[in-house]
């Protein structure tokens, strides 16, 4: 990778491992930001399926501090959660080698636990944080078979790094899957660089999975979607001084950081064929992203329909097939 140091060096900058340390170690540790009830799935927005039943109780079994502020906070996140994981799990079925899976920056790594606890070794998962909090939590409930974590911010995880561990040497040649969910924003808006850098752990035909916050081209548009979400969803679970004190601890910085769907496409485009966008939650959405049509298309056969009432939907075209990079624009 071109410019390695530089990169690097911007990623030690970032506010996820300078400004904004506290808030999220406080948060991971359970002394604040706790919501006053823990989310939990809305079953009737998800397929009757035992076993799409039993991911959605292991997952809420395995939860730990920060995932329960991160789903009280982001409208129908925790069913998507959910939901991508079921769709990765009957992936999985469809492939004659074990799975890998990379979750970056995904706080305890409740999603990648539960996948490879669920799966009786068919996905193996790497999760990754900056904070021993979310690794406390990760162990809280002994070691999980095939999951591992690493203590470290994401453009820490190098290839040397991971050959030369022990325990994630089984990861050196690369993984299946990748998710980076809401990282990239915690650092910079170098989307380019930061898809460049994660995807040297991506093997050929793998799928990158990204979930963000994205700036919308009207700034009123983006203002009307988090009232939306703090009045119609988050006040479920926070009283509205947390809400208002997040906003000026976290928030704006976070917004410095965001770029637009426009922008990540193009980024997207820059280092995959196929690039789909699965979901939509106000400023939030999900893209999935390979170099193979064909995984992508099974990954996304494999989805059941967004678990999300309509009024928080605002981007259309939410299940298309994959469609090449420009097609892609055109089309959102």
């Amino acid at each position: 990778m071109r410019g390695l140091d530089d990169f690097l060096a911007e990623c030690d900058r970032g506010p996820r491992i300078n400004e904004l340390t506290g808030f999220f170690a406080a948060t991971a540790a359970g002394q604040s930001g706790m919501p006053i009830r823990k989310p939990s799935v809305d079953a009737r927005l998800l397929p009757s399926d035992d076993l799409l039943r039993g991911l959605v109780g292991l997952h809420a079994a395995r939860q730990g501090f920060f995932d329960q502020h991160y789903h009280g906070s982001i409208p129908y996140r925790l069913e998507e959660e959910c939901r991508m994981a079921y769709a990765m799990l009957k992936y999985a079925r469809y492939c004659l080698a074990p799975l890998s899976l990379y979750s970056l920056g995904t706080a305890e790594g409740t999603m990648a636990r539960t996948l490879s606890e669920l799966s009786g070794g068919k996905i193996r998962s790497l999760s990754c944080s900056p904070n021993a909090e979310n690794y406390k939590c990760f162990m809280a409930y002994g070691e999980p078979p095939g999951a591992d974590f690493f203590v470290g911010p994401f453009h820490r995880l190098t290839k040397d790094v991971l050959s030369s561990d022990v325990r994630l040497a089984k990861f050196a040649s690369g993984f299946d899957f990748i998710l980076e969910d809401t990282t990239f924003q915690m650092y910079s808006p170098n989307r380019l660089k930061q898809i460049e850098f994660v995807t040297q752990h991506l093997k050929d035909g793998g799928i990158f999975v990204f979930v963000e916050k994205f700036r919308a081209a009207d700034e009123n548009d983006y203002a009307r979607r988090e009232w939306q979400k703090d009045f119609g969803f988050k006040a479920r679970y926070f009283p509205q001084d947390e809400i208002e004190k997040k906003k000026t601890a976290v928030l704006k910085t976070m917004f410095n950081n965001e770029v637009t769907l426009e922008e990540m496409f193009h980024a997207a485009g820059r280092h995959f064929n196929h690039c789909v966008l699965t979901w939509n939650s106000g400023n939030f959405c999900s893209l999935a992203a390979s170099n193979s049509r064909e995984n992508l298309n099974l990954f996304l056969s494999q989805m059941a329909d967004p678990a999300i009432p309509s009024e928080y939907v605002y981007e259309a075209s939410l299940n298309r097939g994959p469609t090449d990079y420009a097609a892609g624009l055109q089309q959102k």
